[in-house]
């Protein structure tokens, strides 16, 4: 496929009903009000949300937490990007990695090294090979579930609530 060059800036309110909608029309619950949680969050310098567009059309976006909720990120002052969809039509053309080109970017003024956690099933398994191909590697803690590292023997229910945080060091 073609690589399309993407325009990226930071999110701004008028921008919320038309990501709202992209995602409504795929059935993904990821409503206005989340977007303007960004945005006041983005206001307060917690978070930077970074969106891409091909010509005016949403493609996707990326966001970085400044203070991640990630007790070894936070205590190591590791940003930590979260939050990262790239529209199915858009994907495999350039428009995911040009994202992650300018949040490390972006990270790189304030930390030699980004973290970032990714989701354990075949659902983010593009994502996965990604973060490996960009260079990011396993913490070395283990598989974290609902806040907490899981256990040898210990039951759980894989959902969106299992991750494995993986760090980069930057240029």
């Amino acid at each position: 496929m073609k690589k399309l060059r993407p325009f990226i800036r930071l999110l701004e309110s008028e921008d919320i009903p038309q990501i709202a909608a992209a995602f409504e029309e795929l059935g993904w619950d990821k409503p206005a009000s989340q977007y303007e949680r960004y945005l006041a969050e983005q206001i307060f310098d917690a978070r930077d949300v970074h969106v891409a567009f091909v010509e005016s059309e949403f493609a996707g976006y990326i966001t970085i937490c400044w203070t991640s909720t990630y007790p070894p990120f936070r205590e190591a002052k590791i940003p930590e990007i979260v939050d990262f969809n790239v529209l199915p039509k858009f994907r495999r053309q350039g428009i995911g990695t040009a994202l992650m080109d300018k949040v490390e970017s972006e990270i790189t003024n304030v930390s030699p090294m980004a973290g970032i956690g990714v989701g354990m099933t075949p659902d983010y398994g593009a994502a996965q090979k990604l973060y490996v191909l960009r260079g990011y590697v396993p913490d070395g803690r283990g598989m974290v579930y609902r806040g907490h590292y899981v256990t040898y023997g210990e039951e759980i229910t894989i959902d969106d609530n299992m991750a494995l945080y993986l760090t980069k060091k930057l240029k």
